[in-house]
């Protein structure tokens, strides 16, 4: 799709979104948090409820944000191709488009990899693996890359070149209770990489499982000021008590410069525009102004010698390839990149639903009792952002309930990947936003939690919890059922 023909088809998108009932800000005085946005919130539930744009963008941005959502949904496809403003897919990739891993701008689940797929299926792609080995990390990608197959797994691959393998889960039941004599089992996760295309993989090699998560707020992360999240650091620090947030500080390749990281499971991104970035080129192979080069590495010669869809300069016939990607434009331009931007970052959050419910606002209170709060710190003003619409015109910003403190906490051995990344231990984990958890059953169908989906649910995520949150995790335990009950309803009412 062109980017005059997406212009062209805005309008019918902007009239669609526009008949689903947005509804501005109810103003300031908000003590539950219901516009968990602030002043762009969104009031929308069903299967489309993290896809609507922020309320109070103007016509333009509007258009914006439609050329965006056709970037980020359409699938790209292989090079050389007539379709050239879509060309350039892989050589190495998980998934097509953007969308293909966030669908309805979700979360993934785990997928089914002990079922071998056969000729005319597709790979799913709601899980990545990144990869990486021991050794000093490159200061740029806080990782040391695996030599051969580099630091992500690709399942899949363009016409004469080779998929890099497989991914196969098997589980393993842990059993509990909870001290009214419950029962519940969680299934523990092991991943064996297979069908290897470019042989063994090094020794001592770690695996990172990653889930997609839901897109939406997600600019608002970027608003919220560094200082606020130094100060969660330091509240932590002279608190009594096991939890001790940290910050990961991270290179962004879009600002030239050291950060502190906030996207990413294990806050090993700072902006949106580096994730989009780092997504495009492991997910989908596509280069771009930020990652001009291929991700093919110097073992992968079918991958080196595939078509590059960036441009058309030399090589054999004209047809450029992945070793010569340095001298081609890159596949995906510095505008449609920006709006592809533009569109994720402006993503409004949906209202919460119920805050006045009696069963949620136990649930609240029993939030707080264990502990729950310290590192899901429900709210921030706004401060900065990439976009003007990201902060209200007001001086102080605006608040915004996100449930995070954006810091790294050691979760224990049973969530533990063993995989360091930047300052990131093997054992720690970013907070994860709780806003629109609820919301993830009606857009995705189901309710799949944590780094790899491994939880079924809000309690099983808190179950699986460890390490810094053990005590937390010990007051859940000792609940009644009602209120374990209370308790989920709250989280699920974000």
């Amino acid at each position: 799709m062109s980017r005059r023909w997406a212009r062209a088809a805005c309008a019918l998108f902007i009239a669609a979104a526009g008949a689903g009932g947005w509804l501005a800000a109810a103003g300031s005085d908000d003590p539950l948090g219901i516009q968990t946005g602030g002043a762009v919130t969104v009031h929308a539930t069903g299967r489309n409820a993290f896809s609507f744009p922020f309320v109070n963008l103007d016509d333009a941005e509007r258009t914006r944000f439609a050329i965006g959502n056709s970037f980020f949904r359409r699938n790209w496809v292989e090079a050389p191709a007539s379709t050239t403003a879509r060309d350039g897919l892989g050589p190495h990739f998980i998934a097509r488009s953007c969308g293909g891993c966030h669908v309805q701008d979700g979360r993934g689940a785990p997928p089914d990899f002990n079922r071998r797929l056969g000729p005319h299926d597709e790979p799913t792609v709601a899980l990545l693996m990144r990869l990486s080995v021991p050794g000093p990390a490159d200061p740029k990608a806080g990782v040391r890359p695996e030599p051969v197959y580099g630091d992500q797994f690709n399942n899949a691959a363009v016409q004469g070149v080779k998929p890099e393998g497989q991914v196969r889960i098997q589980r393993r039941p842990v059993q509990g209770r909870f001290a009214d004599g419950t029962r519940y089992t969680l299934q523990q996760p092991t991943y064996t990489l297979t069908d290897l295309g470019y042989g063994p993989l090094a020794p001592g090699v770690m695996l990172g499982p990653r889930i997609a998560p839901q897109l939406a707020g997600v600019g608002l992360l970027e608003a919220i000021d560094e200082a606020d999240i130094l100060a969660n650091a330091a509240a932590q620090a002279a608190a009594p008590g096991p939890i001790k947030g940290q910050p990961n500080r991270v290179w962004d390749a879009v600002a030239g410069t050291e950060r502190i990281g906030r996207l990413g499971w294990k806050a090993n991104v700072a902006s949106i525009a580096h994730q989009t970035a780092g997504a495009f080129l492991g997910d989908m192979g596509i280069t771009s102004p930020v990652f001009p080069h291929e991700a093919c590495t110097a073992a992968q010669a079918d991958c080196l010698a595939a078509p590059h869809g960036g441009g058309k300069r030399g090589g054999a016939g004209g047809i450029v390839t992945a070793a010569q990607a340095s001298a081609a434009q890159p596949e995906i331009d510095q505008a449609t990149f920006d709006d592809v931007v533009f569109y994720q970052a402006t993503l409004a959050p949906a209202a919460r639903r119920g805050a006045n419910d009696p069963q949620v606002l136990r649930g609240q209170a029993l939030f707080a009792q264990a502990q729950c709060a310290t590192c899901h710190r429900p709210s921030y003003i706004t401060q900065a952002g990439p976009f003007p619409r990201l902060t209200s015109p007001k001086a102080n910003g605006q608040r915004i309930w996100p449930y995070t403190d954006l810091l790294l906490h050691d979760m224990g051995p049973g969530l533990a990947d063993g995989r360091p990344d930047f300052q990131a231990s093997g054992s720690q984990w970013k907070t994860p936003p709780l806003w629109g958890i609820g919301l993830i059953r009606d857009v995705n169908g189901h309710q799949r939690l944590l780094h790899d989906g491994r939880a079924d649910g809000v309690l099983e995520a808190v179950l699986w919890h460890g390490g810094e949150a053990e005590e937390a995790k010990q007051q859940v335990l000792q609940m009644k059922r009602a209120d374990r009950q209370a308790l989920v309803k709250f989280v699920e009412s974000l």
